[in-house]
């Protein structure tokens, strides 16, 4: 097992998270749930791929997974009838799967490619389709979770969800790829200014539900790549990022206690420490985990150990029969 001080040099194997915790207490609790994302992407020859996914996590047995978004590629055709196919294909996780969206599903939908859809009413559709019991995450046996909705101000935003195990608070936060939405017309930019007070508020609430409980540690999962290696900040490139992670940055050096960061969009793994804080320093207490995804078809099995200080391992799970062949070098 591979521990933080050699976070920088490799990202496969098990990894640590880097962090200072209090004494470990009396009755250590240890368990461990998925990550995947960007899947299936390539349609529909990744239905088959996504289900070797899901057969190879059902036989893990973990406590939980998450799916951060893109359940289609940014060339499908936002049709309900892939919606519905990948639902399906959902509720066959033996345990619970709690998915936030992507931008695939909705933000990008106004493409041609795509189906010309309207992005505000595709959202509306994932929505009803996802979300229809806002108290429980999906799959066969379904987690109970507390919905941001359940406060009166922010009753739109179903999908944001918090949840606890062993001393540790999970959220999901809707934060989509394509620059978080803010973009294109009016009614986009409308939709992102409502939708970002939502998030930041959830943020906010949830380190201090952390800190209200004498948590242990905080995990969030949203799908964008939130462009962290743009410092200082360059607006054009990252404008409906910068809230965030002006939030994260504040909240996790408050905390003080290890952060993880689970998200999509790049598919390719990265496990490293991404937030950079006043002077330029790394925030050490927060790891960002990338998952696989697109032609990448795999996941990765994250562990929890309340009697261990750094308290994340990581390990990919790669599933032999998703890799492709190397093709045939090109002669000059």
């Amino acid at each position: 097992m591979i521990r933080a001080a050699s976070l920088r040099h490799c990202v496969l194997g098990w990894l640590t998270v880097a962090a200072v915790l209090p004494a470990p207490v009396a009755h250590a609790e240890r368990f461990s749930f998925m990550a995947i994302g960007d899947m299936p992407y390539n349609l529909p020859g990744d239905y088959a791929a996504f289900e070797r996914v899901i057969a190879r996590i059902n036989a893990a047995r973990p406590a939980f997974t998450l799916h951060v978004g893109d359940i289609i590629s940014g060339q499908s055709r936002c049709d309900d009838a892939l919606f519905s196919r990948v639902r399906d294909m959902f509720s066959t996780f033996d345990g619970a799967l709690v998915y936030t969206p992507g931008d695939n599903e909705w933000t990008d939908c106004h493409r041609p490619n795509s189906g010309r859809y309207d992005p505000i009413e595709r959202l509306a559709r994932v929505r009803e389709l996802f979300f229809r019991d806002p108290t429980h995450s999906l799959g066969r046996t379904p987690l109970l979770v507390a919905p941001q909705s359940a406060d009166p101000r922010y009753a739109k935003f179903i999908e944001n969800a918090r949840w606890e195990r062993a001393g540790v608070v999970f959220a999901t936060v809707h934060i989509p790829g394509s620059n978080n939405n803010l973009q294109r017309d009016q009614a986009s930019v409308n939709e992102y200014i409502e939708r970002n007070a939502a998030n930041l508020a959830w943020i906010d609430a949830t380190f201090a539900r952390a800190k209200e409980a004498g948590a242990r540690g905080i995990v969030l999962a949203f799908q964008a790549h939130l462009r962290f290696d743009k410092e200082p900040p360059e607006t054009d490139l990252r404008s409906g990022f910068n809230d965030t992670l002006n939030a994260l940055k504040r909240n996790a050096i408050a905390w003080g206690k290890p952060v993880l960061l689970i998200h999509g969009d790049q598919h390719r793994l990265v496990i490293d420490q991404p937030l950079i804080g006043p002077g330029g320093q790394r925030i050490m207490n927060v790891t960002r985990l990338m998952v696989h995804g697109e032609d990448e078809v795999h996941a990765t099995l994250i562990g929890i150990d309340t009697d261990d200080p750094d308290l994340f391992t990581f390990k990919p799970v790669y599933i032999q029969e998703n890799i492709r062949p190397f093709k045939p070098a090109v002669k000059p």
